[in-house]
Formats: structure tokens, C-alpha cells, sequence
């Protein structure tokens, strides 16, 4: 397990590394912000909207980043809605 750097740069480590198994199918995800225990992204290109995102969700990018980072413990998508909120 990595504990070098940022919690920042790990984060982006292991989605980097999980980026080749999106954009098979011309998806991606993207890091808004870490607050506290938790990641926020957003999907992107044909993960939008792809009824298979809870699942990529679920067994991909939270189980990868909460056992290879303890410190996190919610990997949370957000929508284009809730970004204007939060601005």
C-alpha cells in the first residue's frame, strides 16, 4: 500500500490506475474535492448516465480506494446539479 504523498495524490494515483478499465467504453471519472472521509467525483464521457456505474462504483472505485486508502471511507459521485449548488 502506497502512503506517499498527498491524500490528494493518492487518491488521483488509484483512479489513474483504474482510468484504462473506463475508457474502454469511452468512460472516466474525474476528482471534485475530498472532504473529510470522503471523495467526491463526477463521471465522465459514456459513464454518464451508463446504468452500470453503481456497480463500477460499488466494486471498482470505492472497494479499490477505501482498502488502499484508510483514511477514506465514502467514495461519492456528484451530478452537474450539485456542483451549482456547492458554487
Amino acid at each position: 500500500m502506497d502512503q506517499e504523498g498527498s491524500l490528494t495524490d493518492r487518491v488521483r494515483r488509484v483512479m489513474q490506475r483504474l482510468a484504462p478499465a473506463l475508457s474502454v467504453d469511452g468512460g472516466g471519472v474525474e476528482l471534485v474535492r475530498i472532504e473529510g472521509d470522503s471523495v467526491y467525483f463526477r463521471w465522465t464521457g459514456a459513464c454518464i448516465g451508463c446504468p452500470g456505474t453503481d456497480l463500477t462504483l460499488r466494486y471498482g472505485l470505492e472497494s479499490t480506494i477505501t482498502e488502499e486508502i484508510p483514511e477514506i471511507k465514502r467514495v461519492v459521485p456528484i451530478g452537474a446539479e450539485e456542483e451549482e449548488a456547492d458554487s
